[in-house]
C-alpha cells in the first residue's frame, strides 16, 4: 500500500448526538502540491449531509478513492465502517458526488491519486 500522508481535518458544524463531525483526508504521499489538496478537501466537506442518526463518538468510516489524471474518481468504497449504515452511505455519497475534482496538477507524476477520507465523530 502507498504511503499517505495527512492533509486537513475540520470539524463540520452540524451537531450530532454524540458530538461533532470530523474530515480528515489523507493523499498519497507523491502529492505535494496543498493547494490542489485543499480543494479536494473542500469540495467533499462542502457536499457533505449528515444523517439523521450518527454512531457513537470516536467511531469513523472511511472511504478509499482513487481519482484520475481528469479529477474523476475512478473507483470509491467503504474500507471502515462506522456502524452506521446511514453514516457510511452519507460519506460514500459526499465523495462520489463531488466528482469530478480539479485535475490533478502537470507536476504530479502519476496517473491517478488515492485519497482516505475519514469521517468521524468526535466529543
Amino acid at each position: 500500500m502507498k504511503r499517505l500522508a495527512l492533509l486537513l481535518a475540520l470539524l463540520l458544524t452540524l451537531p450530532l448526538a454524540a458530538g461533532q463531525a470530523s474530515l480528515n483526508v489523507y493523499f498519497q504521499s507523491t502529492l505535494k502540491d496543498p493547494g490542489y489538496q485543499k480543494k479536494v478537501f473542500q469540495k467533499v466537506a462542502g457536499a457533505w449531509k449528515a444523517p439523521a442518526t450518527s454512531p457513537k463518538a470516536g467511531k469513523k468510516c472511511v472511504v478509499q478513492a482513487v481519482i484520475s489524471r481528469d479529477g474523476r474518481v475512478q473507483s470509491a468504497f467503504v474500507s471502515t465502517e462506522s456502524g452506521v449504515k446511514a453514516w457510511d452511505k452519507a460519506s460514500l455519497a459526499a465523495v462520489e458526488s463531488s466528482s469530478p475534482f480539479p485535475p490533478l496538477p502537470e507536476s504530479y507524476a502519476h496517473k491517478t491519486l488515492e485519497a482516505h477520507f475519514h469521517v468521524a465523530v468526535v466529543p
